[in-house]
């Protein structure tokens, strides 16, 4: 019985000081994997045990969030680490994961900053595709095409949108940031962090746009860190209307996704270590040493923990409608040769 205790114990023991884990669902070096080992290190400190970074790349960066979901989020020491190209796949994808099924730890509020050739002809420009980039083509297509009568909407944009843009398939990140260094693209886009990095000491380069950061109540707020560069706000300068109709629509929807889920911890519901999480992150975005060490890195963004990163998921979610799915599907299927599929399960 002795014996029996103390193995008891032990496990109980083992149980409750293991390790904090973060799943990655890309190989290090990438964005999310950048700003992980950036929030992990300040965390440490207020949560009081180590948190280790697991890496589970796979295709379009969706394996390693359906691993968590399927076969790790029962761990009350896992937390899974989102990123927007989830978001992305979340509304046209077919995927295990699900975001209402779980509890949100906290979540940076943060932006996409499209930078530009200093020079460049920008009613044409050379875009690299990849994970959680459609939303720019979007953007790209307004600002090119301007408003329009037809009531084919979205045809009007994705004939304008092909003449306009070369669509470059198939680079990785390294080789897209070095083909933009190089000149051989005129456009790139990046998280804060990694815009910082690679793009805002390039003297050749500037800012073209940014999406806005999301508000309680739907809207979309320009970003202090590059004021001026909403893509809302240079739409009305270049075409003197706001923009509406069902492309920005869709392109609210998943603009919206990737960067209101751009970078998110999440546990399942019912997990009793969130509590202390979202404590300890809560400390830590109010501790001055941990803020500067961050917004060093990263900019001037806001924490969104607890019950408020629950209610931003729920903002997120009121924005699926059938028209912007299906418009998101039609685009991103015509325009832009992706795989997408139509979910209706999604409409509540």
């Amino acid at each position: 019985m002795k014996k029996l205790l103390a193995l008891l114990i032990v496990a109980i023991s083992t149980t409750a000081f293991a390790d904090y884990t973060f799943v990655i669902p890309q190989k290090p070096g990438g964005g999310t994997s950048q700003w992980a080992q950036i929030i992990a290190e300040q965390l440490e400190p207020f949560l009081g045990e180590k948190i280790v970074l697991l890496h589970q790349p796979g295709a379009r960066d969706i394996p390693g969030f359906n691993n968590w979901h399927n076969d790790m989020r029962d761990d009350d020491k896992v937390v899974m680490v989102s990123h927007g190209g989830n978001g992305v796949a979340f509304l046209q994808e077919n995927v295990d994961y699900n975001y209402d099924e779980y509890t949100s730890i906290g979540l940076m509020n943060l932006n996409i900053i499209a930078g530009k050739r200093i020079g460049a002809d920008m009613d044409y420009p050379k875009f690299a595709a990849g994970s959680g980039q459609t939303p720019e083509a979007w953007a790209m297509a307004m600002l090119i095409c301007g408003p329009t009568d037809d009531h084919r909407e979205m045809v009007f944009y994705a004939a304008c949108f092909k003449e306009h843009v070369t669509w470059v398939s198939g680079m990785s990140g390294s080789e897209r940031r070095l083909a933009f260094k190089r000149g051989e693209l005129t456009g790139t886009r990046e998280n804060p962090a990694a815009y910082k990095k690679h793009v805002g000491g390039d003297d050749k380069a500037e800012v073209w746009f940014h999406h806005g950061i999301l508000q309680a109540d739907g809207s979309h707020a320009d970003d202090i860190n590059h004021p001026g560069f909403q893509m809302e706000i240079l739409y009305e300068e270049m075409w003197g209307v706001k923009p509406e109709g069902e492309f920005y629509n869709a392109y609210k929807l998943v603009k919206s996704f990737r960067d209101g889920m751009q970078k998110a911890l999440w546990v399942n519901k019912g997990n009793p270590n969130a509590f202390a999480l979202q404590n300890a992150l809560t400390a830590m975005s109010q501790d001055a040493d941990a803020v500067k060490a961050i917004q060093k890195k990263v900019g001037q963004y806001d924490w969104l923990i607890g019950a408020d990163g629950d209610a931003h998921r729920d903002t997120l979610m009121s924005f699926i409608t059938k028209d912007a799915l299906q418009d998101l599907v039609w685009f991103n299927t015509r325009a832009l040769g992706l795989a997408s599929v139509y979910k209706e399960e999604l409409l509540k």
